[in-house]
């Protein structure tokens, strides 16, 4: 899932937003304002209920984070490496580079979500009750209370054994550690998730259409994510398996066609696309002949049409640091996320700083298509 809005890092960890942020932080904030805080307290201001109806919206984001921040920490002291957390309307999502190295590893890792969110609950309930007995404004006792409960509510749904809920990884690290099969483990556990997603989908409009209760179409809505990232989940532990020890020196292309920084992007552009340059993205190499960024059509396309007479490939290229590289050594299934979520979609691969091959996620893709074939079982 891409951010939309950038908030840097907390814990090392870069942190963004999904615009659907917007709709839970109206949902909770109109609830409370319109609802549960001047029912429960009548008298106030409206600009009372509304102040404190968002900061509590903000609060309940911030929640949120904290339990994607413990996944990602205790992540990282288990050797798997985080790429982001992003906050949408569902929650959170806290993206891992590579998978838990064994059940031990995936137990904590999703064990510590719920854990947090039931001691944020506790901490919340206690700081209403100390405020309730101190004779402090109901208003913030409620909205106090509130957090206390979603909290509570969040730590008991994300314990439910099925994917892609905490509880379903916990599941799977159960049966991975009884059956020592992480695909079958995952198998059952994306199984678990799907029955959960259908259960709500159906009670839900069931809701809605025999009770008249429209608050069912969350559910609903809820029960479709559970179904489709189960689902996802269940296909990317295939392709890791597939793909399973697979290095990238296996599936990259070797001595791919590059291009010198001081080439005159006229002379650059004549080649192409019937001449040497027929390809879309091209590694560019300084004049010592080692890697020093990557050109791409698009990049050619956003020059304006005087500067292309004078550029060169070197002043339109994305620069080293701002492309994925990789080893010939690593393995596949680490790579794959990565160019998933990369601008460019490719990789350079460099051995020791020299240019060996480019990697894209075509030729990962023509090799699963091989291999899985070649492993399928025949009917």
């Amino acid at each position: 899932m891409k951010e939309t809005l950038p908030l840097g890092r907390i814990a090392g960890v870069r942190v963004g937003l999904h615009w659907s942020v917007l709709v839970i932080v109206t949902l909770v904030t109109v609830t409370l304002a319109a609802g549960r805080l001047p029912d429960a307290h009548p008298g106030h201001p409206g600009w009372a209920y509304w102040a404190a109806a968002l900061l509590t919206a903000v609060v309940f984001l911030a929640s949120l984070l904290a339990h994607e921040l413990a996944h990602a920490v205790v992540a990282r002291r288990n050797g798997v490496q985080v790429d982001d957390i992003t906050l949408w309307m569902l929650g959170g999502v806290a993206r891992l580079r590579s998978e838990a190295p064994n059940p031990r590893a995936e137990l904590r890792i999703a064990g510590v979500g719920p854990l947090t969110s039931a001691v944020a609950g506790a901490l919340f309930t206690g700081l209403a009750l100390g405020l309730e007995a101190i004779d402090a404004s109901g208003l913030m006792v409620e909205a106090i209370a509130w957090l206390a409960a979603i909290n509570v509510m969040l730590a008991v749904f994300n314990a439910l054994p099925a994917a892609p809920l905490d509880g379903g990884r916990l599941l799977r690290a159960f049966l991975w550690h009884r059956t020592g099969d992480r695909m079958r483990a995952t198998r059952a556990a994306s199984a678990a998730g799907r029955m959960l997603g259908w259960f709500m989908i159906v009670t839900g409009f069931a809701a809605m259409l025999f009770a008249g209760d429209l608050s069912g179409l969350w559910p609903a809505l809820i029960g479709w994510f559970l179904i489709s990232t189960a689902t996802a989940e269940e296909r990317d532990a295939r392709v890791r398996g597939v793909l399973d020890d697979l290095p990238v020196s296996r599936v990259m292309t070797r001595d791919p066609v590059t291009v010198r920084a001081t080439t005159p992007l006229s002379a650059f552009l004549a080649e192409g696309p019937f001449g040497r340059y027929r390809h879309s993205a091209f590694p560019v190499l300084a004049a010592d002949g080692t890697a020093t960024g990557l050109v791409t059509v698009a990049l050619v396309n956003h020059t304006p049409l005087p500067a292309r007479a004078t550029a060169t490939v070197g002043d339109v290229m994305r620069p080293l640091p701002d492309v994925l590289t990789t080893a010939p050594y690593d393995l596949v299934v680490d790579l794959l996320p990565r160019l998933q979520a990369s601008r460019d979609r490719r990789a350079l691969v460099l051995d020791d700083g020299r240019l060996v091959g480019i990697v894209t996620l075509a030729d990962i893709s023509r090799a699963l298509s091989w291999l899985d074939t070649a492993t399928r079982p025949r009917p």
